[in-house]
């Protein structure tokens, strides 16, 4: 990342105006003694980052390197629901690829579902269920022993296991790692991100013995689950295998491999027409109720799916949902020219009549943001469940996502939270980040994205603006914490919400108005395709912004990302004889930002005259504007921030108008 060096321009650039004159001119000289305010010290990365840096597998313009390396896991998983019970029961192989450089002594696990078992370590309260049992673990067919301090073995540490095989794994070589497993499925589990409800639903995710994320940066990563911050996990390839009564209709992540075998025929035929048709086709209704599936073996079912490039499955198992499914145009996914098409399902329960609507809300999400983002919706299908007595907003897994009723929040909200949880198929499905550390980066940059959907679907709505006023109201109270500081370490929920969702949307609208939009989404759509399918950290997009923009932007991340300063500029006074005028802009914030000035006169001509960010670096806390006579129309009102860009914790003081 390049360095700040303070530099004072000496005059401001005039726009806009009535006729030609004279440019004002800022002053008065820069402050030479004790400062007035404090300055935004450069933003240096950690030494993991730096030293990713150093080895190439990044760089310091935000792209990977070329010595980029990740690591994989594919997954062969066979699962059995038992729905009487309760249970979850299940098996499964990992084949885990070691791309880095570094021979791996141990491998790390991540058991989510001891999040459930007692004397867990958590950040809330969680229903105890006993956790996860596990009843073998193997690696390279060598059975291990649970605990011990010798030889290969296993260790049980709340929501991580670590194994020791019986020889490190080597670069470019691949582990086999076997467990067999089972545990009772909590009412509103890991948060109330999974779960079950009125015996007619059951959500699975985070169900299964995950690996945990080895990288460039940190290495193994070692933060377990507490309840708050959420997920970290390599890509790779499942081949999921769930059996399910019948009459259960299954669905998850990844391709449905044998549709006919496990529906019913009438409703095999529409769920064909449904992926095929651009209007929505109900495949199930109340009337296909207890008729829904083939009769199975001895009343068992076994439903067959299979992903690719996904870092995490889910899957829902459900009696009593209507279906509806449609497709959407993603782009051209393949460079054809040809746009490509995915196909949408939403399943709902007759108490959640608003969800009538939410196959069109995902056609419409899905559809814009694979534009927006400059990234095509890689995968076949995109699932929405309604999840109502398991999660009351929603929560998002690869190709599916889970939604409460919204039966008394309205429509607009409905749709609100639909394209939330399908923003998150590019943050972090695709751009992979890490958000145990960085919720801010996955629910940030996923409420910016939620805000332009919103405006898309509801032209003159001010979403950007209702994320702005949360924003504000907690930083006007004193409440909030910085947006980096850890995701599981914020004093307080309102804190880690407000760093978490508005405020970081908040500033990517706040960087779109410093930058220009077409700069801006240059720079947001360019992340997006350096970072699909890989893992990036914050630095990696601060400096990819930085590049792009060609700008040298450290005091705006120290600002907005590692402070809680706020900003809050105000027109001091104004003074107009006829020799010219001047205007006292004040900085009454901590937070530096440019000023945009705009100036009306009598005869109803306007200028635009901004006060630079560089005036603040330098250490002043005022700003003196000095303009020309104006041609004998006095000045009637002066305001800054007109276009209303910035997040100004006081806008009353923005104004000046003539008494």
């Amino acid at each position: 990342m390049t360095r700040w060096s303070p530099a004072l321009f000496a005059a401001l650039s005039l726009a806009a105006c009535t006729t030609p004159q004279a440019g004002p001119v800022v002053g008065p000289a820069p402050v030479t003694g004790r400062l007035e305010r404090p300055i935004p010290y450069p933003v240096t990365p950690p030494a993991g980052h730096q030293r990713a840096v150093d080895r190439g597998t990044r760089t310091p313009t935000g792209a990977p390197g070329a010595r980029y390396w990740q690591n994989r896991a594919d997954y062969a998983i066979r699962a059995r629901v038992l729905p009487a019970q309760k249970r979850l029961e299940g098996s499964q192989v990992i084949t885990y690829t070691n791309n880095s450089p570094d021979a791996l002594a141990q491998l790390h696990v991540d058991l989510t579902m001891n999040h459930h078992a007692p004397g867990v370590v958590r950040n809330e309260p969680a229903e105890v269920t006993g956790g996860v049992t596990l009843t073998r673990v193997a690696v390279g067919g060598q059975a291990l022993s649970a605990g011990g301090t010798q030889g290969a073995r296993y260790v049980v540490n709340g929501t991580r296991m670590v194994i020791t095989p019986a020889a490190p794994v080597q670069p470019g070589a691949t582990a086999r790692i076997e467990v067999d497993w089972g545990f009772t499925v909590p009412k509103e589990g890991a948060g109330g991100r999974m779960g079950w409800d009125a015996d007619n639903l059951f959500f699975f995710a985070y169900w299964y013995p995950a690996m945990a994320v080895y990288d460039d940066v940190v290495g193994w990563h070692p933060d377990p689950f507490r309840g708050t911050a959420e997920f970290y996990a390599d890509f790779g390839s499942y081949d999921i295998t769930v059996e399910a009564p019948a009459q259960w209709v299954v669905f998850g992540t990844g391709a449905l491999q044998n549709p006919q075998e496990v529906l019913a025929p009438a409703v095999l035929a529409r769920y064909r027409a449904g992926i095929q048709s651009d209007t929505v086709v109900h495949v199930l209704t109340e009337a296909d109720f207890g008729r829904a599936t083939q009769p199975g073996q001895a009343g068992v079912l076994t439903w067959r799916f299979r992903a690719d490039s996904v870092r995490d499955a889910a899957f829902s198992v459900t009696r009593e949902s209507n279906w509806d499914a449609t497709r959407t145009s993603v782009g051209d996914r393949d460079g054809d020219g040809r746009a490509d098409h995915a196909a949408i399902h939403a399943f709902w329960r007759p108490s959640a009549p608003r969800w009538r609507h939410v196959a069109r809300y995902e056609q419409h999400s899905i559809r814009f943001l694979s534009g927006y983002t400059g990234v095509p919706y890689p995968w076949p299908h995109m699932t929405a469940v309604e999840g109502q007595g398991i999660v009351g907003g929603g929560m998002e897994y690869p190709m599916m996502t889970l939604i409460g009723g919204y039966t008394a929040q309205g429509d607009s909200a409905l749709y609100a939270v639909t394209a939330h949880e399908l923003a998150h198929m590019w943050v972090p499905m695709i751009v992979n980040v890490d958000e145990r550390r960085y919720s801010w980066m996955d629910e940030g940059m996923t409420t910016f994205h939620e805000a332009q959907a919103r405006r898309d679907t509801f032209p003159g709505t001010t979403p950007e603006l209702e994320d702005r006023a949360s924003y504000l109201g907690t930083a006007r109270a004193g409440a909030e914490g910085e947006i980096m500081r850890r995701s599981d370490f914020h004093y307080t929920s309102a804190a880690f919400g407000t760093a978490s969702y508005p405020k970081p949307g908040t500033v990517f609208a706040t960087l779109r108005g410093l930058l220009g939009e077409q700069t801006f989404n240059r720079a947001w759509t360019t992340f997006h395709n350096r970072w699909k399918f890989k893992h990036p950290y914050p630095w990696d997009f601060f400096n990819t912004v930085e590049e792009v923009a060609g700008e040298d932007l450290d005091w705006f991340w120290r600002t907005w990302f590692y402070e809680t300063w706020t900003l809050d500029h105000a027109v001091a006074s104004v003074t107009e004889t006829d020799r010219g005028a001047t205007i006292v802009v004040e900085d009454r914030g901590l937070a530096p930002m440019p000023a945009r000035v705009t100036i009306t006169r009598q005869d109803g001509g306007t200028q635009t005259v901004e006060v630079p960010v560089e005036e603040w670096l330098s250490g002043r806390k005022s700003a003196t504007l000095t303009l020309p006579p104006g041609g004998g129309s006095p000045i009637v009102r002066v305001e800054i921030d007109a276009e209303n860009v910035f997040p100004d914790v006081d806008r009353q003081n923005n104004v000046w108008t003539r008494p």
